[in-house]
């Protein structure tokens, strides 16, 4: 079988069998039309732009590496990672295999961030960048851009108390998708060591061309709504 017959049989497979969306990533082409139409249910919590909101209840997604968001996505249908909120959303129904969730993790990736996410008190910030320095610059980078090719997240530019809520649900033992070395290095970190890290990541800068200018519209998502949907429940 050549290079090309081979290609279309792997994708044939995806097709007809349960999603594989990882392996999805190194193989199908990622549609933005499709994605843009996916990324209208998103929309209902994470806003238009994927900008999440400042209480801690949605995450900042914009921006953020295709490849973290296929992951949680994927732990999320899986089960792997509790998140009742996100279950009906990440399910078949609204996306039906791998094609569809290449499409809309690319195009959140693709969005531009909030200049303005939510920020902690910055009472301890030297403190917090001691902490973040000896526990979370080995996976996270210097300045919490995280890594697409090994999964870590990009941190810089989230909301202050979305990092609490992960943070507790990771230390925890809530998030079961949580990686153990962090739990290992976290475990023993006061409230007060807590919060002082938290705040300083929530006060590092995402990179300058990810960043949306202050008044920026996501122009093709018209179709929002502020009315959450029928029977979304919180």
């Amino acid at each position: 079988m050549n290079k090309i017959k081979s290609a279309a049989a792997i994708v044939a497979l995806i097709a007809i069998s349960s999603w594989n969306p990882t392996s999805a990533e190194k193989i199908l082409l990622a549609d933005h039309e499709n994605g843009r139409r996916a990324y209208q249910t998103c929309s209902i919590c994470h806003k238009p732009e994927g900008w999440g909101t400042e209480d801690g209840m949605f995450p900042q997604i914009a921006g953020q590496h295709r490849s973290v968001i296929i992951k949680q996505l994927e732990d999320i249908r899986s089960h792997k990672r509790e998140n009742v909120l996100m279950d009906r959303f990440a399910a078949e129904v609204e996306l039906s295999g791998a094609q569809d969730i290449l499409d809309v993790a690319t195009y959140i990736s693709e969005l531009p961030m909030t200049p303005n996410n939510g920020k902690g008190p910055g009472n301890n910030l030297k403190h917090g960048e001691g902490i973040y320095r000896l526990h979370c610059l080995i996976c996270h980078g210097l300045t919490a851009v995280g890594n697409a090719e090994e999964r870590v997240p990009l941190l810089a530019g989230q909301h202050f108390l979305y990092l609490e809520k992960q943070f507790e649900s990771i230390r925890d033992g809530r998030r079961g998708n949580a990686d153990p070395d962090m739990i290992a290095r976290i475990k023993d970190l006061s409230p007060d060591d807590t919060r002082a890290v938290l705040d300083y990541i929530s006060r590092l800068n995402p990179p300058t061309e990810k960043v949306a200018p202050a008044d920026w519209k996501n122009q093709e998502q018209t179709d929002y709504t502020h009315d959450l949907s029928p029977g979304l429940k919180f």
